[in-house]
């Protein structure tokens, strides 16, 4: 299964928790650490633990090992780090403090099936 195909399902488990304005930056022409960054916020302190239980159990499911995790729920901020794909979970006040979109603005949207919360 292909990265990308990898990083939409993440981005899908994420949805279906109701993450908050879920997008899948390629930045594997201007990254030499990752190639997508999966990211979204949520509303809740037990929202972000949500999303961030439901994209490890996805990703074990599929096989994916993560390298790296960092922050907690009470930071307002989880790192999930799978090698080629990083994904940021943010409470809405840290995803406007840190603006990861604005930082990586020359990476490609990537577009996916989701509910366009």
């Amino acid at each position: 299964m292909s990265i990308r195909t990898n990083a939409i399902k993440a981005a899908k488990r994420i949805d279906e928790k109701k993450g908050k304005d879920i997008v899948i930056l390629d930045v594997s022409k201007i990254s030499s650490f990752a190639d997508y960054f999966v990211i979204s916020h949520g509303t809740s302190d037990r929202q972000l633990k949500t999303l961030a239980q439901e994209v490890e159990k996805g990703m074990d499911e599929e096989g994916i090992p993560l390298y790296h995790k960092e922050g907690t729920e009470k930071s307002g901020w989880i790192l999930l780090d799978y090698g080629d794909i990083i994904v940021h979970l943010f409470l809405s006040e840290q995803r406007q403090h840190y603006n990861i979109e604005k930082l990586w603005n020359d990476g490609e949207y990537i577009s996916f099936e989701g509910s366009e919360t």
